[in-house]
């Protein structure tokens, strides 16, 4: 499906050599081919455009039909959370260390534009959740989550007790440090890390991975995208806990409350470009072998 982008909007890593170098070649190159170019603020004073117009990222997002985010995933992440509200495909150029959702090499961006500019790319569409903190049967705070929401403690191997639930029903009563609740596009992530399964990005689908139970029978479960999780938190933990979206957005928990977590109504149109493979990503951000032959 071609895209016309008219107005795009450039987003980076503030105070970042490389991401700087990055922004500069690309706005040269937007406005050299004519195209609308708006900064995000915290990355406008690093660059030798003093003519360009400047936006906040929500601004960005209702202007704009393409974004470029330069950066690592954590860049990615926070500008999806946002931008996956409006109509704007986002693309990534890699600045940061494994780059699962940044596909672009610096070292290719003009060619891998001119690429995309001229609507050869796949689109893809990623869900994100929805994460409420629940206390006395009203939303205290929520947010959305690209990668992951986790439960976890306020200190570090602090055991907390909680209920899971799915669809309203009762699955298990845990004592851990925490539960990840991840997306797709998150089981690359944090929950890789902590055991979880890699989840296709085609996939409808969610894992929730335990951190650490006090049980040798706990496993990770996979459940579909569609299901309503809702976490109960033990009113006999001694302490207050978080629910962390992404890593970035902390909501405080108290003991008690509960937290649900489904779909977010919004979804984050990610652009590839047409070399991109799931699986070649794999091996090369997991530095699996190669072929025998």
């Amino acid at each position: 499906m071609h895209h016309e982008f008219k107005t795009i909007g450039l987003i980076g890593k503030p105070n970042h050599p490389g991401a700087n170098e990055s922004l500069q070649i690309l706005y040269n190159y937007l406005i050299k081919h004519g195209y609308n170019v708006v900064l995000e603020e915290r990355v406008a004073d690093d660059l030798n455009s003093p003519e360009a117009e400047v936006l906040d990222l929500v601004s960005i997002g209702k202007r704009s039909q393409l974004a470029i985010v330069v950066g690592g995933d954590g860049n990615m992440l926070g500008a999806a959370r946002v931008l996956s509200r409006f109509n704007v495909c986002v693309v990534g150029v890699n600045r940061g260390n494994l780059g699962f959702l940044t596909d672009i090499s610096p070292d290719e961006i003009e060619k891998e534009m001119d690429e995309i500019l001229s609507g050869n790319f796949e689109l893809e569409q990623r869900f994100l959740l929805e994460v409420e903190v629940h206390r006395h049967d009203k939303i205290r705070s929520s947010n959305a989550a690209v990668n992951e929401a986790v439960l976890h403690h306020t200190k570090v191997a602090h055991m907390m007790e909680f209920e899971l639930h799915v669809d309203d029903e009762y699955v298990f009563t845990q004592r851990s440090d925490g539960l990840i609740i991840a997306t797709p596009t998150g089981s690359t992530a944090y929950s890789l890390s902590g055991g979880g399964p890699i989840l296709t990005p085609n996939l409808d689908a969610l894992s929730i991975v335990p951190m650490f139970p006090h049980t040798l029978s706990s496993r990770p479960i996979v459940v579909d995208a569609n299901s309503r999780i809702k976490l109960k938190v033990s009113p006999e933990n001694a302490e207050n806990q978080t629910v962390s979206c992404d890593g970035h957005v902390m909501l405080s928990v108290l003991p008690g409350d509960e937290i649900h977590i489904h779909k977010n109504p919004n979804k984050l149109s990610l652009v590839h470009p047409k070399s991109y493979n799931y699986f070649n990503v794999l091996r090369k951000k997991l530095s699996w072998g190669s072929k025998l032959y």
